[in-house]
């Protein structure tokens, strides 16, 4: 272990990439300005662990847009939140001090009330007027992605 590593440096940054681009994930142009909008609003470290979820439909446009991030992948209503809330069911306490969640959906705010009680930092990235208001109580702090972009096309998932 590098005797220059700091537990604190390291992030986990969670990406509900389908509320990101308002939808369904069509092609890697869509994948790649919410990545730019996502690296502008809260940047990426060396030490970040970056998890990025989408459905089946959407993921070859996210891998190639997210090669080193882990990827998850669930279809179906909510797959992509319910994926990531796995994530958060993973000891994050243990092993992260800080928390930025990409995603504006309510559905997350037990969660991250639950991270805060327990001393983690949560960050919330989301789009404007696509934020839960107990979501954005929720956490410590609230950031907005710049993009105006939304999915052209709707696809059931």
């Amino acid at each position: 272990m590098d005797a220059h590593f700091d537990p604190g440096d390291r992030r986990l940054v969670l990406i509900d990439i389908e509320n990101v681009v308002g939808g369904l994930v069509l092609h890697e142009r869509a994948a790649g300005h919410a990545r730019c909008s996502i690296e502008e609003a809260v940047g990426t470290r060396p030490m970040d662990q970056v998890v990025v979820a989408t459905c089946h439909k959407g993921y070859p446009h996210v891998a190639w847009t997210w090669p080193s991030a882990r990827r998850l992948v669930r279809s179906g209503q909510d797959g992509a939140d319910l994926e990531l809330l796995d994530v958060l069911d993973e000891e994050v306490a243990d092993h992260f001090e800080h928390v930025v969640l990409v995603s504006g959906d309510g559905i997350f705010t037990d969660a991250v009330t639950a991270l805060e009680r327990s001393g983690v930092r949560v960050t919330i990235a989301a789009r404007r007027g696509h934020l839960s208001g107990r979501l954005r109580l929720a956490a410590s702090e609230v950031v907005y992605l710049n993009g105006t972009w939304e999915a052209q096309e709707r696809v059931a998932i």
